[in-house]
């Protein structure tokens, strides 16, 4: 058992044949067609991927970026040379295949344009205010927090009055996605408590 859990790889394979199966197997009435279960894979998709950068989104603000300080100077080297690289490896790219899959989503649903004019009352207006706030927090994440990370983890070579710099603009950032991130998650779980409803 340790080395099945010791690889993560492993892990996350069986963990999709183990979805595979379920959908298959327990869900198979949701699979009518080709069309319906390329529609479940990318809501699947959206889903876990969301989860994964969110999920990084909150251990970046309630847990590392606020332990930082009482690291001893002698231990950060550990966080900012290879926690930090992998975590925002996968944040940036989760915030990227959410955005997609959820574009495909809508588009599949046949919503994707009057979510985003935020036209249509109701359940879609909903999803376009989660998706505008979703696009913005996707806009942070590559173009202000990724590039301010790498200058203060030392991923690009930076001074230390531009490491100064761009460490509270990161933040503001983080923080910004972070206060979106909690009503985006209201518009987007309401939004489909109505379409169940």
């Amino acid at each position: 058992m340790a080395k099945f859990f010791g690889n993560l790889n492993l892990v996350v394979t069986v963990g999709v044949v183990l979805a595979l199966a379920i959908m298959l197997g327990l869900d198979a009435e949701s699979f009518g067609g080709t069309a319906a279960c390329i529609k479940m894979t990318f809501v699947w998709l959206h889903v876990f991927m969301g989860v994964l950068w969110i999920g990084l989104l909150y251990y970046l603000n309630f847990v590392q970026v606020p332990t930082m300080p009482s690291i001893p100077a002698e231990q950060k080297g550990a966080i900012t040379g290879h926690i930090a690289p992998r975590v925002f490896w996968y944040f940036r790219y989760a915030a990227l295949w959410t955005v997609i899959t959820g574009l495909v989503v809508a588009w599949n649903g046949g919503f994707l344009v009057s979510a985003l004019s935020l036209a249509e009352p109701g359940k879609v207006r909903l999803i376009g205010v989660g998706m505008w706030m979703a696009l913005i927090m996707a806009f942070n994440v590559w173009f202000i927090i990724w590039p301010a990370q790498k200058k203060i983890l030392g991923i690009v070579e930076a001074t230390a009055e531009e490491k100064a710099v761009a460490a509270p603009r990161a933040l503001f950032a983080s923080r910004t996605n972070l206060l979106l991130s909690i009503g985006m998650l209201y518009a987007m779980s309401a939004a489909n408590v109505l379409v169940a409803s």
